[in-house]
């Protein structure tokens, strides 16, 4: 045996190691648990699954009422004005359309415009300053559920493009 001293546990390496181990990994959990319930995403749907099936038929009904009728929209935002400006084709003229700006991860950022019909096909509103990041687009000639048809599409912005809306698709940047 060696008579070297042997230096207590609180001066020694390895249990300050372990113990540094087991706390950092409490304190990530916490903050991953404290983080997990502040930021509720909304996306987990709780209601009935079959009603939920139900009106995604209904969806793909209005889409399809929408090639029946040969609409397709370009859509452009002017980013000096913010003017949304829709040029609607095909066999129905509503008064009004309704346009449903959806931001995909977040459904509190979802805006809605009612766009005047000027002439022809054409409808225009006042849209909003300093659009960004990716957003899912469908206009309708009805607000809610209760509309006949529906064009969807997709667009980053900002973005000095025309938008095809198209039923049933993804839009086409021109």
């Amino acid at each position: 045996m060696s008579d070297t001293p042997i230096p207590p546990w609180y001066k020694q390496f390895w249990p300050w190691f372990l113990l540094g181990l087991l706390f950092s990994s409490i304190l990530f959990s916490t903050g991953f648990a404290i983080m997990s319930i502040k930021s509720y995403d909304g996306m987990v749907v709780q209601e009935d699954y079959y009603e939920h099936g139900k009106a995604i038929n209904m969806v793909l009904a209005k889409q399809e009422r929408a090639r029946e009728l040969n609409l397709s929209a370009d859509l452009r935002i002017d980013p000096l004005t913010s003017d949304i400006v829709i040029d609607l084709t095909g066999d129905a003229r509503p008064d009004k359309l309704y346009l449903d700006l959806i931001f995909p991860t977040e459904d509190d950022r979802d805006q809605s415009f009612v766009l005047e019909h000027v002439r022809e096909g054409r409808y225009i509103t006042q849209g909003p300053d300093n659009l960004r990041y990716r957003w899912y687009l469908q206009i309708q000639p009805e607000q809610g559920n209760d509309a006949d048809w529906r064009l969807i599409g997709e667009a980053r912005f900002p973005n000095e493009q025309t938008i095809a809306l198209l039923p049933g698709g993804r839009s086409e940047s021109e």
